[in-house]
């Protein structure tokens, strides 16, 4: 059994796409970003840096591991299961490099292109929200150029495919179109038609909300320093 520590984002849905894959029993356990649930000491334990996702898996010969980072948990299933990363040196490569791109470039580009969009006031951020709509839209170019004659991001369906298509899912909220890129088009409509990346996707839907969150929440979200987190923390065990 895998405990998947999560909640219903691109970056969780990594993790519960592949484990539906992977056809692994998990349990799920939501941690309410919203509500400071990251910044409990015992999830603090599993994942230092009090984000989401994360995963304890206890099939495994003596104490259980945690696994903590969205590429390191793909990573660490990928070779537990023997599956969607192929051994071959070569393949191997390039599958880490486009995970790689994955965690470093597309993810965090949608990511901040989505909280200039979404959550941050409009009024004076109009360079953030181009400079990050701009760059993400760059990242889909690299994506199209990479696709070209491909049906995966490395030939092979693999976790860079899982790790990339949540942050291509959401396209439209983060101010884009796919009518320029027509291989990402396709790969993402061969992405969506996956059985297994919709169950994934479905995991924990009951606690999606439209609604814009609160002050509080947005304090949660989006004002952490070194001294915040820690007085969260600390606040969690009073």
């Amino acid at each position: 059994m895998i405990d998947l520590y999560y909640w219903p984002t691109p970056n969780g849905w990594k993790i519960s796409i592949m484990l539906e894959e992977c056809d692994l029993e998990y349990k799920m356990i939501p941690v309410n970003i919203g509500q400071g649930d990251q910044f409990k000491p015992a999830f603090l334990e599993i994942s230092p840096n009090n984000r989401m996702p994360a995963i304890v898996d206890h099939d495994v010969d003596g104490e259980p591991v945690s696994v903590f980072e969205s590429g390191a948990i793909l990573l660490y299933l990928a070779e537990k299961t023997g599956r969607f990363m192929s051994s071959e040196p070569i393949a191997r490569k390039e599958t880490l490099e486009w995970l790689f791109w994955q965690v470093g470039g597309l993810g965090p580009m949608a990511g901040q292109i989505s909280h200039f969009v979404n959550y941050a006031p409009q009024a004076g951020n109009e360079y953030s929200r181009d400079r990050y709509a701009n760059e993400y839209n760059r990242c889909i170019g690299v994506l199209e150029r990479r696709l070209e004659g491909r049906n995966f991001i490395v030939g092979d369906y693999s976790i860079a495919d899982m790790a990339s298509w949540p942050w291509i899912m959401l396209y439209k909220k983060f101010l884009q179109t796919l009518d320029h890129f027509p291989n990402v088009a396709r790969w993402h409509e061969t992405m969506r038609s996956r059985p297994q990346v919709r169950a994934g996707v479905d995991v924990g839907k009951e606690f999606r909300r439209q609604a814009p969150p609160n002050e509080h929440e947005r304090k949660m979200l989006f004002g952490q320093t070194a001294a915040s987190t820690a007085a969260a923390a600390a606040a969690t065990k009073t």
